[in-house]
């Protein structure tokens, strides 16, 4: 599905990671970790073509991805649709008037009929338990509210691939927790999922495989989740990027 190989993105002079090696099947669940700075979330913008490789090769269900692709709205659209990007800070990406307008907003864009958009609100509702927070302005929630309406947002287009970058990040416990809940069931549904974190311990049953990035903004180690199992002492590292 996913495939870089030696990829590498600079922002003039400045090196957004380099080298970079990873592949991700269909119904993967990865983790993507390491110190602040060191790429992860550039790497995640350009799986989602934001960015373009300035080097080697980035492959999607064998299509490649590069300037050329992402200059050709008629291939990029379709592209687009099998991602669903969960930033770090949601309020960024809310900006309707209501959380059920929010929600309704992807799948309107996609040219569902108002009876399909309405079903999609009132399960990603559900399924995220926010039914009480329909009609409120969600520039107004909490924090942790508003990273369930991005996610609901997301989950609404139903995309193939959902990432989810620092999804923990300034949460309470209670909000974590049912974060953690939602994307296990992704998983199971058989979402892919790429996750950036720095709370492993939160994620650790989900993920089957995890890229650490160095200071040099490379990624320096791939282990699965049995390795993980197998180096306790190893989690505890991650825990503490």
């Amino acid at each position: 599905m996913i495939k870089i190989n030696g990829g590498t993105y600079t922002y003039g002079v400045h090196t957004g990671f380099h080298d970079i090696n990873l592949e991700i099947g269909k119904g993967d669940a990865v983790c993507i970790m390491g110190p602040n700075g060191s790429g992860k979330s550039t790497l995640l913008k350009t799986i989602v073509g934001l960015y373009a490789l300035e080097d080697g090769s980035y492959t999607f269900n064998g299509q490649v991805i590069d300037k050329r692709f992402l200059k050709d709205s008629t291939k990029t659209g379709p592209f687009y649709q099998k991602f669903g990007f969960v930033f770090q800070n949601s309020e960024v990406q809310l900006f309707n008037t209501s959380v059920a307008e929010e929600i309704a907003f992807g799948p309107l864009h996609l040219g569902l009929t108002q009876e399909e958009v309405d079903k999609r609100v009132n399960d990603c509702l559900k399924l995220l338990k926010i039914e009480r927070l329909k009609d409120r302005v969600p520039y107004h929630l909490s924090g942790g509210e508003q990273k369930l309406v991005a996610i609901a947002s997301v989950l609404s287009m139903n995309p193939d691939i959902i990432i989810l970058d620092e999804p923990f990040n300034g949460l309470s416990p209670k909000y974590r927790t049912l974060i953690n809940q939602i994307i296990h069931q992704l998983h199971q549904s058989g979402k892919t999922l790429i996750i950036s974190s720095h709370h492993f311990n939160q994620i650790r049953s989900i993920v089957d495989r995890v890229y650490v990035f160095s200071e040099d903004h490379t990624i320096c180690r791939e282990l699965s989740s049995q390795q993980l199992t197998d180096m306790p002492q190893f989690i505890d590292y991650l825990d503490n990027l």
